[in-house]
């Protein structure tokens, strides 16, 4: 709420400029008419960057303690194919054909510093994409892949942002791709949480746990 209110304030006071630097120019007061209308420009194009961060960063989850990010239940169609649910927290959910012996699930973490923690950013993340792997080197070389993106691009990508721009940006302490993989199984079941480490997946019925047990 609060960035919110900055940045409509910010484009409030660049309109407001700019509204009085074309009105100087038109009394051909050209100088601070310039200068005035300039400022207000350069306030609005801040106050558009800065919501369109706003906007990417509100697709990213807050990290504070791990905690639960989805559970993958899985459905057998038939030899190394698999339905699966993808169900988040607030038990929206999705559905996807995995082909191949293991699922994996990838994530984009974002850490802060500095100016950004007293700002209230926390460790950020979001789902990015999840993977049908065969376990078999032979048929991950020829069989065909099943891959799936999770990410929801809202704005701007201020995660690839950061990644190319790292030396621009002094707040952001840390940048990086997390993965976890398990088997597939028919009927199993898997709980996926994000630690300040990583991604962590644990069996989260019978049925996972022996194709985890056979799978090691």
């Amino acid at each position: 709420m609060l960035t919110k209110i900055i940045i409509l304030g910010i484009s409030l006071l660049g309109l407001v400029l700019l509204l009085a630097g074309v009105a100087r120019l038109f009394r051909r007061k050209v100088l601070r008419g310039a200068l005035e209308g300039l400022t207000g420009l350069v306030l609005i194009f801040a106050a558009i960057l800065s919501w369109s961060v706003a906007l990417n960063l509100y697709g990213y989850q807050r990290l504070t303690q791990e905690q639960p990010i989805a559970t993958l239940r899985f459905e057998a169609r038939g030899p190394q194919a698999f339905r699966v649910y993808v169900i988040y927290p607030d038990q929206m959910s999705q559905s996807f054909e995995l082909r191949g012996d293991e699922w994996q699930i990838e994530a984009r973490v974002l850490k802060w510093s500095g100016l950004a923690t007293v700002l209230g950013l926390d460790t950020a993340y979001q789902l990015d994409r999840l993977t049908g792997r065969f376990r078999n080197l032979q048929q991950a070389r020829e069989l065909p892949h099943t891959v799936y993106s999770l990410y929801q691009p809202r704005g701007m990508d201020i995660w690839q942002v950061a990644r190319e721009y790292r030396g621009w940006l002094p707040w952001v302490d840390a940048i990086y791709g997390s993965a976890t993989y398990m088997p597939m199984a028919d009927r199993a079941e898997y709980r996926v949480s994000l630690t300040a480490s990583g991604l962590i997946a644990r069996p989260d019925n019978a049925v996972a746990e022996q194709a985890l047990r056979r799978w090691r």
